[in-house]
């Protein structure tokens, strides 16, 4: 049985202010000794996950924009793969355009006479100020296909309304640092599609998802071994899913420690050799 391992990043992998992933390196070694495949699984853009692929060298495929997309590099897998040829990658789309999801938050925002301000709205320079990122990977942030990230008025009730209107549009909204508006996806239906990839490469798979907040839901409930990774308050999401393993550690740190656990336990039952 072939371990896949399915994770998001900002908070998961990559720590929440420092956005290091230092403290899980160990891990990753491990996975990648083991050629266990690493499969980002975040509400990041493309270009965002591609650079830190390149830190990381990994070379497996991703889920960009909280499963907006799939990017399975040409080649990938042995078979025929759906999607369309971009770039190098076998891309499978379930986003709704970019500005179109641009569109309907613009359109909410003057029906409820509420400042609602999309990551597309803004500078680069604000955008670093916001996330904490540098201005160049703030730049990578705003190259979006799929989903807008957005702020607005801090009134509780204007925020439900919004969020309401975004429902009833036919869009979906979820939670990450930000709120952010999509169109009728998640990661969970891009970690199912693809873990059926994996079954046809290996035969038999165990997923293992890892995340810490709202829109990594979606992809725990769609993995066979879910981890929850503490806040860097030390809180974890209320997620009540069945069985979901705590992570002891805030960000990487956590991430390292339950992967290290999982996959020897793994060994121990032996449901994968080493």
């Amino acid at each position: 049985m072939k371990p896949v391992v399915f994770t998001d990043l900002d908070g998961t992998l990559l720590h929440p202010v420092s956005y290091s992933f230092k403290e899980a390196e160990p891990a990753i070694r491990m996975l990648k000794e083991k050629k266990i495949p690493i499969v980002m699984t975040s509400s990041k853009t493309r270009k965002e996950i591609e650079l830190y692929r390149e830190r990381l060298s990994i070379k497996d495929p991703f889920i960009s924009e909280n499963g907006g997309g799939i990017f399975i590099p040409e080649g990938y897998f042995p078979f025929p793969v759906e999607g369309t040829s971009i770039d190098g990658y076998r891309v499978i789309m379930f986003g709704r355009p970019y500005e179109e999801v641009r569109r309907v938050l613009r359109e909410i925002g003057s029906t409820l006479g509420v400042d609602i301000r999309g990551f597309g709205d803004m500078t680069v320079k604000e955008v670093a100020e916001l996330t904490g990122l540098s201005e160049q990977e703030a730049a990578l942030s705003m190259k979006r296909d799929f989903v807008e990230p957005f702020v607005c008025a801090k009134d509780s009730r204007l925020l439900k309304e919004v969020l309401k209107e975004i429902e009833k549009r036919g869009f979906r909204w979820t939670r990450g640092r930000f709120y952010h508006i999509m169109g009728e996806h998640d990661k969970g239906r891009a970690v199912r599609v693809l873990a059926d990839y994996y079954r046809r490469l290996y035969g038999r798979v165990i997923t293992i998802g890892l995340g810490d907040s709202l829109n990594d839901e979606p992809m725990l409930r769609a993995v066979d071994i879910a981890v929850c990774v503490a806040k860097k308050d030390g809180s974890y999401e209320p997620f009540g899913i069945e069985g979901i393993i705590k992570a002891d550690g805030i960000g990487p740190s956590g991430w390292n420690t339950a992967i290290i656990n999982i996959i020897r336990r793994l060994q121990e039952q032996g449901s994968y050799g080493s």
